[in-house]
């Protein structure tokens, strides 16, 4: 039996469905949430969360390597001056003063590795430091002991430079507030403020706790969360996340969390034990060293024996210090781990990133993951001759004052299109049922109920709800039903390019593991190409399943919610979308995204990719020359000085290279500013767009049943907004939206085929048009013109559905925090 069992869930592949021994399901029942089960809402803070807010001070740790460094250097150049003054004595005096400054340290660094366990190459440095001092060549000891403190200073540097991003975090944190009690504003400390406070944040401070937006609007800058340099607009009620910088006037915020169980303190708990102890690729490092070591003492050995001169011996463990191996693997991972975290990804280990730069299989979760996760407003159906935008605002007005999630959605949707909304009075809402209120004079209802089956248009929606997994609700004015708001949990805009790059990345396999129904998981599995979809799963299907992959292959799994946490440590790797905060499955996660962006997913393993490949090289590049310089010294040919310093050359050239890992190696598609307000722009307007696309289906509806004056007034509905809204718009892509484009995507080619798309939808709308002008030539339609209407709406609707979700997928998700969309 596959994972999961047949008796606990149900597994489809993308292109098919297979009922076995399906269990009842429970999709579809309200949540605090809401949606259906598997939308639930269950982010919380982890039990016994505390804020981790202060840097513990380092003390004299971080001056050791520069002070060796400074000590052992200046050693050495007082040697050489003594040297050159002609005062034999003092020079040697300075180069073994050095020596023995740099042969201390080297021997507690050795008895730390081997108190973990590891074989400690800095055992050869001992070895060689100590040589130099046996032979007397006290210049090479000196040079080696520069080396030695040079190779621990560039790693200190470099890890500094590459965590800093991490420390980042950590300094940014906040640890007062201002809060507002009537007229007077105090500051208090972050663990005095508690839910339901109100706060004043100023321009340029750190938002303390999560909250809400009091009585205004806010401009923020969240990129030390999400990576985005663009501000963000919040407006009264949106909700607002810990950490993230005003950017704008100073805004009131109501605290709906206390600083422990804010967005914020669980970033800076990640971030602190972010590092890279342990990972794979260093104890690969150590590996290496059980066989470089006692090879270095054999060829020193051999060459001692062969020569009888000590000295070669020397100059043979002077070149076999291996620091390429101790310090260039280290570097490369930690300047992975510092470009994830520019990025939006928290990642717990330099383990977690060497696993993800190797895994082959990739497990994710739909809701909240592949999908937005909440419910979204995907089409506004009318009566004949109603306006879906009236529809959606006296929705919207009706639902102001509703909790429950269906109506924020509709009310998320009227504000988004920024539609007038009038307070309602006389709200009644039934729990179950849906919500009534007085508007504008009259008497609106909003929610569920029993639709007439003699409208042909609410048949119509109820068909395409039942189709699409959707929830409908019903609005009526007066008693008269007018239209129907569908909702459903849509397909992330970026999910289909971030799976292709996912592929290109080199996952060989993508799996879906959902509790949602059948229907809809086959239905995202077949659009995004997935290889394998188990529904209907429980959080113990989902481990099982987890690790069935996870024993073929290294198995990357991500989700979101709570019942994602078990299989988030079941998995090689666990990745949480953690954007909204603090929970059981960031907790559970070895990699954390903070932005609610998938496709940061695809950036973090390529960055994981790149940057293990680069500390492979690294260390198997220094290796490889330092066993040829090995060698060189066997034969007598490379003194114990030269030696010195062409392994001090090789030091700082793999450590550089290594540091390689932290720049961006290009490839992604960055926006300007105003090229992504313009993106935005036309994203918003294909949202207002898509509602009307029912014009055409309604349309070639009545025409096929019936054909007469009501198909025909139908079909000129349809024309106009083809000829008024919808050519227009498309216009406006191709002369301001595609040359806008064409530089950051690399040429003009790239929205070709969108502007062939185009020009097949001017064809078809022009084609209709002419059929219109004959039908009033005429006094009606001509039958023989009946099927070639038919064949006109509904390829105009094909085509336009297609062109849209391409426009969403390869270029609207560029955007920046353009996530969800119709669906």
């Amino acid at each position: 039996m596959r994972p999961g069992g047949d008796a606990a869930g149900t597994r489809v592949g993308p292109a098919r469905a297979g009922r076995r021994g399906m269990i009842p399901s429970t999709q579809g029942a309200p949540t605090a949430r809401g949606g259906t089960d598997d939308m639930a809402d269950d982010r919380g803070a982890p039990a016994g969360a505390r804020p981790v807010w202060r840097l513990r001070g380092q003390g004299w740790r971080p001056w050791l390597e520069p002070g060796l460094l400074v000590l052992t250097l200046g050693a050495f150049l007082t040697g050489l001056l003594a040297r050159a003054l002609g005062a034999e004595a003092v020079a040697d005096g300075g180069w073994i003063a050095g020596t023995v400054l740099a042969v201390l340290p080297a021997l507690a660094w050795v008895v730390a590795a081997l108190r973990r366990g590891r074989a400690g190459v800095d055992l050869l440095a001992v070895v060689a430091l100590v040589g130099t001092l046996a032979v007397g060549e006290y210049l090479a000891g000196s040079l080696v002991a520069v080396m030695v403190a040079t190779g621990r200073a560039l790693d200190a540097a470099a890890e500094r430079r590459a965590s800093r991003d991490l420390r980042a975090l950590l300094e940014h944190a906040p640890r007062s507030a201002r809060r507002r009690l009537g007229d007077v504003v105090e500051t208090v400390p972050l663990e005095a403020v508690a839910a339901g406070d109100l706060l004043v944040v100023g321009p340029g401070e750190v938002v303390a706790v999560d909250g809400r937006v009091e009585g205004g609007s806010a401009a923020l800058d969240e990129s030390v969360l999400t990576g985005e340099p663009l501000l963000v607009e919040r407006s009264d009620g949106d909700p607002v996340r810990s950490g993230v910088v005003n950017g704008g006037p100073a805004f009131e915020l109501r605290a709906t969390a206390t600083a422990e169980e804010s967005t914020y303190a669980g970033l800076v708990k990640l971030a602190q034990e972010a590092g890279a102890e342990n990972a794979p690729v260093v104890r690969l490092a150590d590996r290496y060293a059980a066989w470089f070591l006692p090879l270095s003492l054999a060829v020193a050995g051999a060459a001692w024996a062969v020569s009888g001169s000590a000295v070669r011996a020397v100059a043979v463990l002077v070149v076999a210090t291996p620091c390429p191996l101790l310090l260039a693997a280290p570097v490369a991972i930690v300047s992975g781990l510092s470009r994830a975290s520019r990025i939006g990804v928290v990642i717990r280990s330099g383990g977690a990133l060497e696993n993800l730069g190797r895994a082959r299989t990739l497990v994710m979760d739909k809701t909240g993951t592949l999908t937005v996760g909440r419910p979204t407003v995907v089409e506004v159906a009318t009566a004949p001759a109603g306006d879906a935008g009236e529809v959606l605002r006296l929705a919207a007005s009706t639902e102001q004052l509703s909790p429950h999630v269906l109506a924020e959605a509709i009310v998320t949707e009227a504000r988004a299109r920024r539609l007038p909304l009038t307070l309602p009075t006389d709200v009644v809402e039934e729990p179950g049922r849906g919500v009534s209120a007085t508007v504008e004079g009259r008497r609106i209802e909003v929610g569920k109920r029993t639709a007439p089956r003699d409208h042909d248009w609410a048949r119509v929606v109820l068909d395409r709800a039942r189709l699409d997994g959707a929830a409908v609700s019903w609005v009526t004015v007066d008693g008269e039903l007018v239209g129907a708001v569908l909702l459903r949990d849509p397909l992330r805009r970026d999910a289909p390019r971030t799976i292709r790059r996912l592929r290109s990345a080199g996952l060989q396999r993508l799996v879906m593991l959902t509790g949602d129904r059948v229907e809809p998981a086959r239905e995202v599995a077949t659009v995004l190409g997935l290889d394998d979809v188990y529904a209907e799963q429980t959080p113990a299907d989902k481990v099982a399943a987890v690790r069935g992959e996870d024993a073929r292959e290294v198995t990357v799994m991500v989700g979101d919610g709570i019942n994602d946490a078990p299989a988030l440590a079941a998995a090689t790797v666990g990745v949480a979308m953690g954007a909204r905060g603090a929970t059981a499955s960031s907790e559970a996660a070895d990699i954390v995204l903070t932005v609610d962006r998938i496709d940061r997913l695809a950036d973090a393993m390529e960055i994981a990719r790149r940057a293990r490949r680069i500390a492979v090289q690294s260390a198997t590049v220094g290796m490889a020359l330092s066993l040829v310089a090995m060698g060189v010294a066997a034969l007598g040919w490379l003194p114990p000085a030269a030696g010195a310093l062409l392994q001090e050359g090789i030091d700082v050239a793999v450590i550089l290279n290594a540091l390689r890992a932290l720049r961006d190696p290009g490839g992604d598609v960055t926006l300007t500013a105003d090229t992504d307000t313009l993106v935005r722009r036309f994203a918003t307007e294909h949202d207002e767009l898509a509602d009307t696309f029912p014009l055409l289906r309604r349309a070639a509806g009545l025409l096929a049943e019936k054909p007469g004056p009501e198909a025909l007034d139908a079909v000129r509905r349809a024309h106009v907004f083809l000829v008024d809204r919808l050519l227009p718009h498309e216009l406006a892509e191709e002369t301001q939206l595609y040359p806008a484009l064409a530089e950051p995507l690399g040429s003009t080619e790239a929205t070709a085929p969108m502007s062939r798309t185009h020009a097949e939808i001017q064809r078809l709308a022009a084609r209709l048009g002419t059929h219109l002008e004959l039908a009033d030539a005429a006094g009606e339609l001509d039958p023989d013109q009946v099927e070639d209407v038919l064949a006109t709406l509904y390829g105009l609707y094909a085509v336009l559905r297609l062109h849209f979700v391409q426009e969403e997928e390869n270029y609207f998700a560029l955007a920046t925090d353009r996530t969800g969309g119709p669906g």
